[in-house]
C-alpha cells in the first residue's frame, strides 16, 4: 500500500487464539508474539518506548480483551474496532489479499489515517455481565434449533432431542437468574435496569443487553445512539433516485432486541402504539414504521436513563 503516514506513532495488531502480529507506523517494524501473560507483557514494554499515540486492534470475540488490558495497564491508548470497518478500509486502498501480516498493516495505517475513538475497556463486572448475556443468546440459538431439529425427527431421535432441549431450558433458566443477581447487586446495573423495565415494552431481554452491550445509553446524543445501534437513517441518493433513507450498520445484537421491545411497544406502549399509528395512517410501509418507532423508543429510552427518570408518558415529546 502506497502513501505518506502523518508521522505519529501509530501501531495495528492482528489477534489471533495463539500469536500476535505487530506492525509500527511509520517506521515499518514488524513483529509476531504469543499471548501469553509473558508475551503480552514483553509486547507492553516493547510498545511503551515507542510512545505510540494509537493502537488499534479489532473486536475478535474476546480474544482481544487481554491484550487490551495489557497494554492499558502501561498507559497505551488502545481502541478496539469493528473488523468491517478495517476491512471496508483494506478494499477503499486496493488491499484484497489478507494475512496475519498484511491484516496487521492495515489496520496501523487505519490508525493513523482513521484515527478511531479509544474507550478504556469495560470494568470487570461489565465484562461479566457481558459474557453472560452472550451465552445466554447462544443458548437460546440452540433452543431454536434443536426445536427445529425435533419437528423433522423420528421418534426415537425425538426423544434425545427433547432430553436435550430440556436441558438446555434448565440451563437459560439458570443464566437468567445469574444474570438477575448480577444486576441487583450492583447499584449501577439496577438503577438503570429499573429506569429501562419501567417502561411499556421493554423488558428483562433487552434491558440486560442494553446493560451490557450498550453501556454508552444514556451518555450520547440522541443521534449519536441511534447510528450507534444502527437505526439512524443516512441519504441514499444516487442519479435519479433521490430522497431514499437507509439504515445500517450499529450493532446488531442490541437492534435485534430493540426491534422485539418495539414490536411489544406498539401493542402495549401507548406513545410507540400512537407514534406507529400516525406513521401507517401516513402511507408509511409497515417496515419504515417500526424502524422509526425502534429510533424513536431507542431515544427515549436514551433521555430516560441520562436523567436518571423513570416512565412518564406526559414528558415523552
Amino acid at each position: 500500500m502506497n502513501g505518506q503516514t502523518s508521522g505519529r506513532v501509530c501501531a495495528g495488531i492482528d489477534v489471533s487464539k495463539a500469536s500476535l502480529d505487530v506492525h509500527v507506523l511509520p517506521s515499518g517494524e514488524h513483529w509476531s508474539c504469543g499471548t501469553d501473560p509473558s508475551s503480552l507483557s514483553v509486547l507492553a514494554s516493547r510498545l511503551s518506548a515507542l510512545s505510540p499515540s494509537k493502537v488499534v486492534m479489532e473486536a475478535t470475540g474476546g480474544l482481544q480483551r487481554s491484550v487490551r488490558e495489557a497494554l492499558e495497564a502501561s498507559g497505551i491508548e488502545v481502541a478496539v474496532v469493528n473488523p468491517k470497518r478495517v476491512r471496508d478500509f483494506a478494499k477503499s486502498t486496493g488491499q484484497l489479499a489478507k494475512t496475519d501480516k498484511l491484516d496487521a498493516r492495515i489496520i496501523a495505517v487505519f490508525a493513523d489515517r482513521v484515527d478511531p475513538e479509544s474507550r478504556k475497556a469495560p470494568e470487570k463486572d461489565q465484562q461479566e455481565l457481558e459474557a453472560m448475556v452472550t451465552r445466554r443468546r447462544q443458548l437460546v440459538k440452540m433452543i431454536t434449533a434443536e426445536e427445529n431439529r425435533r419437528k423433522r425427527a423420528t421418534r426415537e431421535v425425538g426423544t434425545h432431542i427433547q432430553r436435550h432441549l430440556d436441558w438446555l431450558k434448565e440451563e437459560l433458566a439458570a443464566i437468567d437468574e445469574k444474570l438477575e443477581a448480577m444486576v441487583q447487586r450492583n447499584t449501577h446495573f439496577r438503577g438503570k435496569d429499573e429506569v429501562l423495565r419501567s417502561t411499556p415494552g421493554v423488558g428483562r431481554v433487552f434491558s440486560k443487553t442494553a446493560l451490557s452491550l450498550l453501556p454508552e445509553l444514556g451518555t450520547l446524543n440522541r443521534k449519536q445512539i441511534a447510528a450507534l445501534v444502527g437505526v439512524a437513517p443516512f441519504n441514499s441518493d444516487s442519479g435519479v433516485s433521490k430522497g431514499r433513507r437507509i439504515v445500517w450498520g450499529g450493532r446488531q445484537e442490541v437492534r435485534q432486541v430493540l426491534y422485539m421491545a418495539t414490536v411489544a411497544a406498539i401493542r402495549h406502549n401507548p406513545v410507540i402504539r400512537a407514534f406507529y399509528k400516525r406513521l401507517i395512517e401516513g402511507n408509511k410501509p409497515q417496515k419504515v414504521a417500526i424502524v422509526a418507532c425502534m429510533r424513536r423508543l431507542l431515544t427515549i429510552l436514551n433521555a430516560m436513563v441520562k436523567t436518571d427518570t423513570h416512565w412518564n408518558p406526559a414528558s415523552v415529546t
